[in-house]
């Protein structure tokens, strides 16, 4: 796994990396985490970074290192101030799945006067391009469009792993209000080919939209999923 001092102190990183295994059931509840010598080879970092890492996973209540068995994953779900419940892809992890993200794509638009995301955003924003694997079988395409509130020499590399509404949060956006719509949709031939289905074959659809706390639109999503491979669920607690 590459690691650059550009983007950051290294043990954040790598904390960053290990929790997002953790959340996406690569590391399960209950399990033991590499050691620190193995995390040191992999990463190729010293001794102390490795275990400022996993100080901080242990301050956050991820992990809990046990004198004789190692350090321990005793939570994989997040404590975001962005979520009151629990997301989809924590309920398949505490099902015993595994997920995996896959950054396809990351680009600067400049949007047409005349076309949707300009009406959204404005002349500018962001398009992140994700797949989505359980159990290693295609399962969700996800196209996000974020507003131009990031600078442009963001580094996009960090994707792959980190949480869209983590990186919202460390610019300081708190969002406030989400909209989702479902529809029946098909799949067009790339969504087709990245889902290994059929074209146009029949595919759950998901929009979402994301406010900040005075209703700008922040995220603009469009999600496809592969329901036959999985079901999505909506819990309503009332």
């Amino acid at each position: 796994m590459s690691i650059t001092r550009k983007k950051g102190p290294l043990y954040l990183q790598i904390k960053k990396i290990i929790k997002d295994r953790i959340m996406h059931g690569v590391y399960p509840l209950g399990t033991t985490i590499p050691s620190e010598p193995q995390l040191e080879k992999e990463f190729s970092v010293s001794k102390m970074t490795v275990r400022n890492a996993v100080q901080e996973l242990a301050q956050e209540g991820y992990v809990e290192k046990r004198s004789g068995v190692g350090t321990t994953v005793i939570r994989n779900t997040s404590l975001s101030k962005l979520s009151k419940g629990k997301r989809f892809t924590e309920l398949l992890v505490e099902n015993g799945h595994q997920i995996r993200k896959q950054l396809l794509h990351t680009s600067w638009m400049n949007n047409e006067p005349d076309s949707p995301l300009y009406q959204h955003f404005g002349s500018r924003c962001l398009k992140v391009e994700r797949l989505y694997w359980l159990d290693e079988q295609p399962y969700i395409h996800y196209v996000h469009y974020l507003a131009s509130v990031f600078p442009q020499t963001l580094s996009l590399e960090g994707l792959s792993l980190q949480s869209l509404y983590d990186l919202i949060e460390e610019y300081g956006i708190e969002l406030h209000n989400f909209r989702d719509s479902f529809t029946v949709s098909s799949a067009n031939e790339d969504t087709a080919k990245l889902l290994q289905v059929k074209p146009q074959s029949v595919i759950l659809e998901r929009l979402r939209y994301s406010y900040d706390i005075d209703g700008n639109l922040v995220e603009y999503s469009q999600g496809f999923y592969n329901t036959g491979l999985q079901h999505y669920l909506v819990n309503y607690d009332v």
